[in-house]
């Protein structure tokens, strides 16, 4: 079977491939712009044990600039992940770039594998399309997201979704939850905790702190991922992927205190525009479609995504 993944070189991404990797005669067609310079230490650092496989192939091209049709020849599945992330950074004159790589180069692709013999298309999504919710979110609630962000990856489905309504494209759609993990990016909230706990610097809390996330453990998220490839009646469906514990930021810190046997310097910002007060996914269309289990504790996460910060 051959695989494309968009988005190869990212956090998710390179963990994606190296897990389809592992599955038997399968194939992988990474596609990545490696569109940041300031990212492109981590991203080499991401690609390096794929690109010693010779079932992966790697392609460095802006998706919306790329022969896509001559990359996805004979490809059945696609995992599309490439977007500009971050809620912060999508407002003012940065939006459109949220427009370009989250809009523009989804349509692109999507135009690319109309008329190609697909078993599946999985669109990555986010929570940050359902916006304020009160307790677990389903799928079927009503977007309404809070940041150009989100506005974004929610036109994403909806330009998936006007394709498959008009060329039948075998479309999944996941809505991931708040994931971390070894490989974290740097803008990311547990790469900054640890970063600045373990050097002594102040860690910057956007709003009281008391906010809650349902984090997601990559290696959990990935595997979600993964079970879409031989799961039945899928096709159409858009399904949450969440983790094991839903905490508040104060109390992600204390942990990473914890097992860093060390103090933080708390440094309280303005609340981020466009962040949600609390996420918390209701996995059971995952779970039942999927057979979806995260199994990792937020502990035994963090001790993971550590040891790999301190090269352990």
């Amino acid at each position: 079977m051959k695989i494309c993944v968009t988005g190869a070189a990212g956090f998710i991404g390179s963990h994606l491939c190296e897990r389809l990797l592992q599955i038997k005669d399968v194939e992988v067609i990474g596609i990545d712009g490696l569109i940041d310079p300031g990212l492109m230490p981590v991203k080499q650092r991401n690609l390096s044990q794929l690109l010693s496989n010779p079932r992966f192939h790697f392609h460095q091209v802006d998706l919306r600039q790329a022969n896509l049709k001559k990359l996805l020849e004979d490809v059945q599945v696609v995992y599309h992940l490439a977007a500009l992330p971050g809620v912060r950074s999508s407002w003012g004159d940065h939006f459109q770039a949220y427009v370009d790589h989250n809009i523009l180069a989804t349509q692109i692709l999507l135009e690319a594998v109309r008329e190609l013999s697909l078993e599946k298309f999985i669109y990555i999504s986010t929570s940050s399309v359902y916006g304020e919710r009160v307790g677990q979110v389903a799928e079927d609630a009503i977007p309404a997201p809070l940041s150009p962000y989100g506005v974004s990856k929610l036109t994403g489905e909806y330009l998936c979704k006007v394709y498959q309504a008009n060329y039948g494209l075998p479309l999944v759609i996941l809505r991931y939850f708040t994931v971390y993990g070894p490989r974290q990016r740097s803008d990311m909230a547990f790469y900054r905790f640890i970063d600045g706990i373990l050097h002594h610097r102040p860690v910057q809390i956007y709003g009281d702190g008391l906010q809650t996330r349902d984090f997601t453990f990559v290696k959990d998220c990935v595997e979600g991922t993964i079970a879409v490839l031989q799961a039945d009646g899928v096709i159409g469906e858009t399904i949450n992927i969440g983790g094991k514990e839903r905490t508040s930021i104060i109390e992600v810190i204390v942990l990473i205190e914890k097992l860093l046997n060390e103090k933080a310097i708390l440094e309280f910002k303005e609340k981020s525009k466009g962040d949600p007060r609390n996420t918390w996914a209701d996995i059971a269309k995952a779970q039942t479609l999927l057979k979806y289990n995260p199994i990792s504790s937020l502990q035994t996460g963090l001790e993971r995504q550590i040891a790999d910060f301190c090269g352990l």
